[in-house]
């Protein structure tokens, strides 16, 4: 089964029978690899995710195909969690290559696929959002990182069927569901196989580490809630091993979603009290919190993940201002949260 020495090291380690989970590395990037996964069938494979389209990433995947005797050529489709380019280009890309992969993907991308194809407009989207968060310096930080990027536009092309609802799928002899999950993204599925006990979460449900909340160019109302409320239709399925995209494939999926749960609610209340004076934006709220697992300070962070901070403070205050919580106003362009009065005293 499953190899947990390190989950990023190269290989296609078997989950169940005719399941292999492939981790393809992630150049550049902190999460060091992305998990798909092999359902093997007899018109071919399908892959769960495709991994990041770079060159790294397709020799590895072919390499760890090869070992368990197939290749690129023999996938017939992809059903891809969301749009971010660690789970879709290459699965763009070797549709392109040979012809015969159908990609499926939830319509809930198709506003943040529509805007990647823009990149002007995309980036322009984020920087405004991190503008009306207060943090003109990152969103001045963006927009040049922005205009310096260069992006291969083939690999974000439209898939070539849209997932519009919780659905069943033929995959070979197996039934999988499809459940919409939006949260990380608007359009993320996670797809489940009941009878292997098997839970391909994506970015939805990760075994260690909590995905950033709304952080996309077409954001959400209130992304925060739509993440709980997947999460708790997660918990509401049978307790199923956990096949994430970033982890090792040995955690339950009932005790991590849990976890997550108590995680936002501890967050949700650090920031209610971070929002202490008349006037607070996310970016004040951002610096008055720590991030990730190792307690970090806002100015410890990076560009990128000072970006994902903000914009996720600002999930946070959206949705405690959805709960009546905090007021929100934004009058010049930018969100300014305000501590809610207590009731007055009954006479």
């Amino acid at each position: 089964m499953d190899d947990r020495r390190d989950w990023t090291e190269p290989g296609a380690y078997a989950l169940a029978d005719g399941v292999h989970r492939i981790p393809l590395p992630l150049p550049m990037d902190g999460l060091k690899a992305v998990n798909v996964y092999v359902i093997e069938t007899e018109s071919g494979l399908t892959l769960v995710d495709g991994g990041w389209a770079v060159e790294a990433a397709r020799k590895q995947l072919e390499d760890s195909l090869r070992k368990i005797g197939h290749h690129p050529r023999d996938i017939t489709s992809f059903l891809v969690t969301h749009v971010h380019r660690d789970h879709y280009t290459q699965a763009v890309a070797i549709r392109s290559e040979f012809r015969t992969a159908a990609v499926s993907l939830g319509r809930g991308e198709q506003p943040a696929l529509k805007l990647i194809q823009d990149p002007d407009r995309a980036g322009r989207s984020t920087e405004a959002q991190l503008r009306q968060a207060g943090a003109d310096e990152l969103a001045d930080w963006w927009r040049a990182a922005s205009q310096e990027a260069e992006r291969d536009l083939s690999h974000w092309t439209m898939p070539d069927q849209w997932l519009d609802d919780d659905q069943r799928i033929q995959v070979g002899t197996r039934t999988l569901e499809a459940v919409a999950t939006p949260g990380h993204t608007q359009g993320h599925f996670v797809f489940v196989d009941r009878e292997a006990g098997l839970l391909f979460a994506g970015d939805h449900v990760l075994p260690t580490i909590t995905p950033s909340i709304g952080f996309e160019p077409v954001r959400a109302e209130l992304p925060l809630g739509d993440f709980l409320h997947s999460l708790l239709r997660i918990r509401d399925l049978p307790d199923l091993r956990l096949a994430p995209a970033h982890g090792a494939a040995d955690r339950r999926s009932h005790e991590r979603v849990d976890e997550l749960l108590a995680h936002h609610d501890h967050r949700l209340e650090l920031c209610l009290a971070a929002v202490s004076a008349p006037g607070t934006t996310a970016l004040d709220v951002a610096r008055a919190v720590t991030w990730t697992r190792r307690e970090r300070h806002f100015d410890e962070l990076d560009g990128f993940n000072a970006a994902l901070a903000t914009l996720e403070s600002k999930a946070h205050l959206d949705l405690l201002a959805a709960r009546g919580r905090l007021t929100a106003d934004t009058g010049e362009g930018t969100t300014v949260y305000r501590p809610v009065p207590p009731p007055a005293a009954a006479p």
